[in-house]
């Protein structure tokens, strides 16, 4: 097989939460561009037409889901829909996710509660119906869920989001735990853990810790537009098809430092 076709999606199916917009629509971009139908989740249809809107003008045959993912039935009615449009899902990118800024030992519990229930639970039971109901029953499939160099390391200055923190952490731990356990599925497993990049989430940190986190960064920047999308390709393609269990750091080398 030459490079070309190991990094190839055509046909693929890949379904990208969290996708109406920042890093989930870019890796939906990502993976569109490279051949595959793409399914997008996100609680907001506004935020979803504008993202179909992109994904249609780049050619990208798109189906997008109203889905709060952590409600009840939320996790099998999104799976649901989307073998309903495009008969299976090869490619499932775990991006939806939340946080809640406070000091750890003032943090809420309902906080601590929803931020786990969507960046932790939601990802497994998400994973864990995809794995049984479609990935499972062929014999391959590919997990990529977006975990964050928060879950690498402890807190930056400026920032309090235990919650946060100890989600993307599980969430390292989870990917090579399902690495392990579906392999034998042909299953892949990594996890991508971004660093900086602007977004909606991040934009009020940002204003207070922007300049440090460029100035402490090897490469002298945040991410952009196009950052994430070599490594989303790469993991859902058979290019990454004897890599599975790990988390792959995607910040300007940040961590190292």
């Amino acid at each position: 097989m030459g490079v070309r076709q190991l990094f190839d999606l055509t046909g693929k199916v890949a379904l990208v939460t969290g996708g109406s917009r920042g890093l989930g629509l870019q890796m939906a971009r990502a993976l569109g561009g490279m051949g595959a139908r793409v399914a997008v989740s996100a609680r907001k249809a506004d935020e979803l037409e504008h993202a179909k809107t992109a994904l249609d003008a780049q050619g990208i045959e798109t189906l997008t889901v109203v889905n709060d993912l952590a409600a009840p039935g939320a996790v099998a009615a999104l799976v649901d829909a989307v073998v309903g449009r495009f008969g299976t899902i090869d490619v499932l990118v775990n991006n939806a996710g939340t946080t809640w800024g406070a000091p750890a030992e003032d943090y809420p519990a309902e906080a601590w509660r929803k931020v786990m229930s969507l960046n932790l639970d939601a990802l497994f039971f998400l994973s864990q119906r995809v794995a049984k109901q479609v990935m499972i029953p062929k014999g391959s499939g590919k997990i990529v869920n977006i975990a964050s160099v928060s879950g690498l390391a402890g807190n930056p200055p400026g920032m309090a989001t235990i919650a946060y923190n100890a989600s993307k952490a599980g969430v390292v731990n989870l990917t090579r735990a399902l690495a392990s356990e579906w392999g034998r599925h042909n299953i892949n497993v990594n996890a991508i853990c971004p660093g900086f990049f602007p977004s909606k989430m991040s934009a009020g940190l940002l204003e207070k810790i922007g300049a440090q986190v460029i100035a402490r960064t090897p490469l002298g920047r945040l991410g952009g537009d196009d950052d994430l999308m070599g490594t989303v390709v790469y993991l859902s393609s058979e290019a990454s098809r004897h890599v599975t269990g790990q988390a792959i750091a995607v910040d300007g080398g940040a961590i190292i430092c």
